[in-house]
């Protein structure tokens, strides 16, 4: 096949399912337990997975008596992963709004060295007040300050990544001459947001940059994925929506001037499995039983931007609520909620439901069969190139898609029984991007 299924593992606590916690075998400290996600990532990397993935905020992500609201910095837990590993490549979120891009870069160029090219980076920006209360600011950015401080973020940064050719460092000991100093650059950066001198104090790292991913679904987001990103990780309910989707994506990365075969479509699936019907059903109903209504209402109210005495379980969602926006405030997951709403007629206890599984993402409840089913149908059929796998439930929900789906997808001829390539970019069919300073080199003495 000239298109190769890619599957990230996306690794969270107990599992995705917010109630996953409350589950006999589950351990509640599992959210800060190193060994627990090095283990995880042994037996994706064990089953020829293209990457583990974890998210981030810089703020507590989960109402904490909803479920485990503990979180490790995400790069530095990588590089305990990247120790245990070998191939399988290594994502985090970080944000463009509370960091610097020198510490930034300096951070992924790191994870990328020691881990021999496996670094991938979750452009975020990050909505809300919190944060920026977290981060001696009384208030975020705006929208489009976000966006565009963003954007400058990314132009700095790679220019750091490039800032060492890769031939640089020649290490000639006869000659006393360790690197040559006029291909090691400084940037010189100066923008709105940052005024970087550089050079990166390190040489440029096996991939050259990290693989950009970026999962925002607004306006803004949109335009900065079709600039910058090289993987977006989605929200879809539906092949028709992923489609949809996956064509506009494809069609924004083409005007832009880039190959779309160079931008990758990644939703979530949430796969709650079964060796029949009736036994996946069942496991999603227990885990279902054990959400408790209240915390997830409030958290479905701090999403809509309403108070949570305007929604009352039993019932539709109240009309309007598309009017309802906050521009300050992400509205991409909002959106997700009000498609369950209005577009499938669900009340706000199914909802809750539907979102307690994976926050919207598609939940598949079935056989193995059944979901590679799935997987196969939204691949063929031009809905995404691959997925971040969800486990609803930890370990055994990553175990058993395993042992039980890889299989079928091997056998089908959609997912690899080896490692072809050594980097994440290798493994996601990217070509490695030329130093900006290379290609100005090249184009000054007419190669």
């Amino acid at each position: 096949m000239s298109r190769s299924l890619i599957l990230n593992a996306f690794l969270m606590t107990t599992g995705h399912h917010e109630a996953s916690w409350r589950l006999p075998h589950s351990s509640v400290n599992t959210g800060t337990d190193v060994a627990h996600y090095q283990r995880l990532a042994q037996l994706a990397e064990a089953a020829k997975f293209d990457a583990v993935f974890f998210a981030d905020s810089p703020v507590v992500q989960a109402p904490p008596a909803q479920r485990p609201a503990g979180a490790l910095d995400p790069i530095l837990l990588l590089t305990a992963l990247a120790t245990v590993t070998k191939k399988i490549g290594l994502i985090a979120t970080a944000s463009t709004s509370y960091n610097d891009p020198y510490n930034l870069a300096r951070e992924f160029a790191t994870l990328d060295t020691i881990s021999n090219g496996r670094a991938g980076w979750n452009v975020v920006t990050t909505a809300g007040d919190a944060a920026a209360k977290n981060f001696s600011q009384y208030r975020q950015f705006d929208s489009t300050q976000r966006y565009s401080r963003a954007d400058e973020f990314l132009t700095a940064a790679v220019k750091l990544w490039d800032s060492w050719e890769d031939d640089a460092p020649v290490g000639d000991k006869q000659a006393g001459l360790w690197a040559v100093p006029e291909k090691i650059h400084r940037i010189n950066h100066e923008g709105e947001y940052f005024q970087i001198e550089g050079p990166l104090n390190l040489p440029r790292s096996p991939q050259g940059r990290p693989v950009i991913i970026q999962a925002g679904a607004s306006p803004a987001g949109k335009n900065f994925a079709a600039k910058w990103a090289e993987a977006i990780f989605a929200v879809q309910q539906s092949l028709t929506q992923g489609q949809a989707f996956y064509a506009e994506v494809k069609t924004r990365a083409a005007a832009a001037g880039r190959d779309p075969e160079q931008v990758k479509v990644l939703p979530g699936i949430v796969p709650i499995i079964g060796s029949t019907d009736r036994e996946a059903s069942a496991l999603a109903d227990e885990l279902d039983s054990l959400i408790l209504p209240e915390h997830a209402l409030a958290n479905l109210a701090l999403q809509l931007h309403v108070a949570p005495s305007e929604l009352a379980l039993d019932s539709k969602l109240p009309a309007g609520l598309e009017h309802v926006v906050d521009a300050e405030k992400s509205t991409s997951r909002r959106d997700v909620i009000l498609k369950l709403g209005y577009g499938r007629d669900l009340t706000v206890r199914q909802i809750l439901r539907e979102l307690g599984s994976g926050r919207g993402h598609q939940t598949v409840i079935g056989t193995p069969e059944q979901i590679a089913d799935y997987i196969e149908e939204s691949f063929t059929g031009r809905a995404a190139d691959g997925f971040n796998i969800m486990p609803p439930v930890l370990p055994s929900g990553l175990e058993t898609f395993i042992e039980q789906v890889v299989p079928i997808l091997q056998r089908r001829g959609l997912f690899r029984t080896e490692y072809i390539a050594e980097t994440l970019r290798g493994h996601y069919g990217l070509s490695r991007p030329q130093s900006i300073y290379s290609e100005a080199r090249e184009k000054l003495v007419g190669v």
